[in-house]
């Protein structure tokens, strides 16, 4: 008797430890790094609006340039209480849950084809609903007709409400974090292989289970594409009914801002239209859902990627004819690339080879792009990010620096995950990766980077 005990032990245990083994490696300089990044995160938002914005009088105000002055606002705020109050606003929280309901119901009623997503650990593939686009389509028609019932000042209480809405979007994304994390203490959770290290901070942060889920609905993917992204569209029509009505008239809005709008409603419409492509990326496939996505998806992408219509609200930048040609021909040759190189990539992945392309056969069998535009750097449509994220912000004009932290941020993070995908590339193909790398030096900037 026994005797067989720890036979029974060394056959389920294992079982569960191969399925769901536990993480070793830390990213993001492990815990510390998770908790500074929780509490900078959240940080950074409030600081992109009071240290930019028509109430803190410019962009940045005065003081920000003298430390002294610096920290004695700073102790000042945080300690008045009514400072602290200021950040919560009841209605803009009860509009934001009543945005993210409404998603949800989207969701739920609107049709749309379920497609398999990539096959998991555990031998199962998850099923997702495309219906992105068209809640993107139904969310523009109601703000559209709403806009042309009642007025631009009806729309422009994102613009008033700016500090509650953020708030709210935060409360969501603890609350989510908080519990994605509890569930997924669950019998026969698929964990993230990067999220089971037993330390609750960096697990809490960088997401611990793989796909939570209710029932069909998938809580990361929706998150992914719905209420964050097209918000962010809708935060820029606010931006654009404000300077409407400051500048009396539809007529008088500045070629900066609506290229504004339209360079980033066309890349989220884009995004959007092409939803299944979004369930081979990492973040779909590898990543577990926690704080760091949730606070991305509901926090960081609509209130600071919209951070240069909200600048051009107050500080209106008119474009010569010639400044706005430019401007449009930097984003179009950054989408073309973007969109060019992801649609060879998404073909490759599919069977299909329509160009020819020439690719790298590893030991394993796997195949690597060697031509096209994935011969040209390892990562070409993060090259056609940045030079989009470069149009967006040249709008804004050169009197700050603080509209081209989009641009900054992007860099870093795409430099991040290159880095990133290339450690697992190694660990994954070994010398064959030493192989593909000399047949394809360049990173994400072809003779460049």
């Amino acid at each position: 008797m026994s005797s067989t005990k720890p036979k029974v032990n060394t056959t389920t245990a294992p079982k569960n430890d191969l399925l769901n083994p536990r993480t070793t490696t830390y990213e993001f300089l492990g815990p510390p790094g998770a908790f500074l990044i929780t509490i900078g995160v959240p940080i950074m938002t409030y600081l992109l609006y009071f240290g930019c914005s028509e109430a803190a009088g410019a962009c940045p105000p005065s003081y920000v340039l003298t430390p002294s002055l610096l920290v004695e606002r700073v102790q000042q705020a945080v300690s008045d209480k009514q400072w602290w109050m200021g950040l919560w606003d009841t209605e803009a929280a009860l509009i934001y849950l009543a945005w993210y309901v409404f998603c949800v119901v989207a969701w739920a009623v609107l049709p749309g084809d379920w497609v398999d997503g990539v096959t998991m650990r555990n031998g199962q593939k998850k099923k997702y609903k495309i219906n992105a686009f068209s809640t993107f389509l139904l969310a523009l028609g109601i703000t559209t007709g709403y806009i042309m019932r009642y007025g631009p000042q009806s729309f422009t209480f994102l613009y008033e409400k700016w500090v509650g809405f953020v708030t709210a979007s935060l409360v969501m994304s603890v609350v989510q974090g908080l519990a994605v994390y509890a569930a997924s203490f669950r019998k026969g959770a698929l964990l993230a292989l990067g999220g089971n290290s037993g330390n609750p901070i960096y697990d809490f942060y960088i997401g611990r289970e793989l796909n939570p889920s209710i029932g069909s609905f998938d809580v990361k993917s929706f998150n992914e594409l719905r209420p964050g992204l097209i918000l962010w569209v809708l935060i820029d029509i606010s931006m654009v009914c404000e300077q409407a009505m400051r500048r009396s008239g539809w007529e008088n809005v500045t070629w900066s801002m609506w290229l504004v709008l339209a360079f980033q409603a066309f890349y989220v419409a884009d995004g959007l239209y092409n939803e299944p492509a979004i369930f081979t990326t990492m973040d779909i496939t590898t990543d577990g859902f926690g704080f760091m996505l949730s606070v991305g998806d509901l926090t960081w992408v609509p209130f600071v990627y919209s951070l240069q219509a909200r600048y051009l609200v107050f500080k209106p930048v008119e474009l010569r004819l010639a400044s706005t040609v430019g401007i449009l021909g930097v984003n179009a040759l950054g989408y073309w690339i973007f969109r060019a190189a992801n649609g060879e990539k998404n073909d490759f992945r599919n069977g299909r080879n329509p160009k020819n392309l020439k690719y790298f056969t590893t030991e394993k069998g796997s195949k690597l792009l060697t031509s096209g535009w994935w011969g040209r750097s390892r990562h070409p449509n993060y090259f056609g990010d940045i030079l989009m994220a470069i149009a967006w912000s040249l709008p804004t004009g050169f009197e700050t620096p603080i509209t081209y932290f989009y641009v900054i941020y992007f860099a870093v993070l795409l430099i991040h995950r290159q880095r990133r995908d290339d450690e697992n590339c190694e660990k994954k193909y070994g010398k064959d990766w030493e192989k593909y790398q000399k047949l394809v030096p360049y990173r994400i900037i072809p003779f460049v980077y």
